[in-house]
């Protein structure tokens, strides 16, 4: 504990901008939730004490899976794949694409109090920025329009979306911020994505096309899926106690 502390000290304007790319990203996605509402009109409270008990549970059980990250065989050792999304894109199915953001800053924070952090809050911001290109746009598509084709065209956009973007922020940002933080030069970074993928040589851009692409690909496509095939059979015990108090407000009203 006391060492994350220290590194937030020591890196104090990186954490900063941290949280005001947070904020920013939450902003966005409560006003996609609220456009949605009003389309499908739906009125009430973006977050009730239900819907944030369940988010603190969702955001835990993403951690656990965080932590279970392992290597693939096309790209270096320091690109590891987790299945940390699933459970948050299920609750974002649930409770909207708002609920999904916090569940992704939830699931980084409650990481960095367990593991802290071995990358000066670079591979963290990485995390939560790459894992909202994919949870924010399926959630905000599938919000505006419950349905199962909705559902597999808000997984697919998301996966694109994660695969376009998580591979083009590896190239403009994360290489250079990781290739800077540990005093490596860029090359060497690539070298080793060569040693193990031959379609990787050529610089950056078959760097990422080879390793990253795959990787957030394999991602989106395996949480998607899951989530397609388990979302329906869970949602009616998910949203149990949301129904219900839908329904008791629905009575007082017409009292």
């Amino acid at each position: 504990m006391n060492e994350l502390f220290q590194n937030v000290a020591e890196n104090a304007m990186y954490v900063l901008s941290f949280f005001m790319i947070i904020m920013l990203v939450f902003i966005a996605a409560l006003l996609l939730e609220k456009a949605a509402g009003k389309k499908n009109g739906v009125t009430g409270p973006v977050f009730t004490t239900r819907k944030l008990a369940m988010i603190g549970m969702f955001s835990a059980i993403a951690m656990i899976l965080h932590l279970f990250d392992f290597p693939l065989p096309f790209a270096p050792g320091f690109y590891k794949l987790d299945f940390s999304e699933l459970p948050i894109l299920v609750g974002a199915f649930a409770f909207g694409p708002a609920a999904g953001v916090m569940m992704e800053f939830i699931k980084i924070l409650l990481k960095l109090f367990i593991k802290g952090t071995s990358t000066a809050f670079v591979g963290d911001l990485a995390n939560f920025v790459i894992g909202c290109s994919f949870i924010l746009p399926a959630s905000a598509i599938y919000a505006f329009h419950k349905s199962r084709k909705t559902a597999i065209a808000a997984c697919a956009v998301g996966t694109a979306i994660l695969t376009v973007f998580g591979t083009a922020f590896n190239a403009v940002y994360l290489l250079p911020a990781f290739s800077k933080l540990y005093g490596m030069p860029l090359d060497s970074l690539l070298e080793m994505g060569s040693a193990v993928n031959p379609l990787a040589e050529g610089g950056i851009i078959s760097f990422v096309v080879a390793c990253v692409a795959p990787l957030n690909l394999i991602k989106g496509a395996g949480v998607s899926l899951v989530t397609l095939l388990i979302y329906k059979p869970l949602s009616p015990i998910i949203k149990a106690g949301q129904d219900a108090a839908g329904t008791r407000r629905i009575a007082e009203r017409l009292q």
